[in-house]
């Protein structure tokens, strides 16, 4: 099913109405479909190069209104959320995240996890609901999915527009790692400058 999917993403990438399907894409993805649109992003901005601020833009504002959909879904629909945590293995994980948010380090700790969520290959749309499901601030969420998104989908458009087919190769090979090496560092760096930040007040 993930193959077919997957190939049927790529097919629309070609088509006269691409941007509408990106757009369709980009949605749904973040709260309940496996296939990323970075699948079609890569293929659309090469052959379309000057059309990567509208190909990125598109894929970043139904990404986040998607997301804000997953939220929704987890705070007033329960079992159709339990259902797509537990297809993709989150289930059990999430009884201890409410209770520790109360504490303000577990706090800090889900907003990296939701940057991480939105620029890696984590499955964002988990988290999307997860954070409906544990009432997490609203509008926090939407500015870390916009700056998480934002980021993730500019640096593919871009590199999309810069280096075409050589850049498809790159993420077909390591792009998964490239994104979550990448991801973990610019959560470190925040961190350190939190750290050094809050020891100087």
């Amino acid at each position: 099913m993930f193959k077919s999917l997957y190939k049927k993403c790529l097919d629309l990438a070609g088509h006269k109405s691409s941007k509408y399907y990106l757009a369709v894409v980009s949605f749904i993805e973040s709260s309940f479909f496996p296939i990323p649109p970075d699948v079609m992003v890569i293929p659309m901005v090469i052959s379309k190069k000057n059309d990567f601020l509208k190909i990125f833009l598109i894929t970043t504002i139904f990404s986040v209104i998607g997301g804000m959909f997953g939220y929704l879904i987890g705070a007033f629909f329960f079992e159709f959320s339990a259902q797509i945590m537990s297809f993709y293995g989150y289930e059990d994980k999430l009884s201890n995240i409410k209770e520790n948010l109360i504490n303000t380090d577990s706090f800090y700790a889900w907003l990296g996890i939701l940057f991480l969520a939105g620029f890696t290959p984590l499955p964002y749309k988990v988290f999307t609901i997860a954070s409906g499901l544990i009432g997490f601030n609203f509008l926090i969420f939407v500015f870390i999915s916009l700056i998480s998104r934002g980021l993730r989908f500019f640096i593919v458009s871009y590199l999309s527009y810069k280096f075409g087919d050589l850049f498809n190769e790159f993420m077909n090979k390591y792009g998964s790692k490239w994104f979550t090496i990448t991801g973990i560092l610019i959560v470190i760096i925040v961190v350190i400058i939190y750290l050094i930040t809050k020891s100087h007040v």
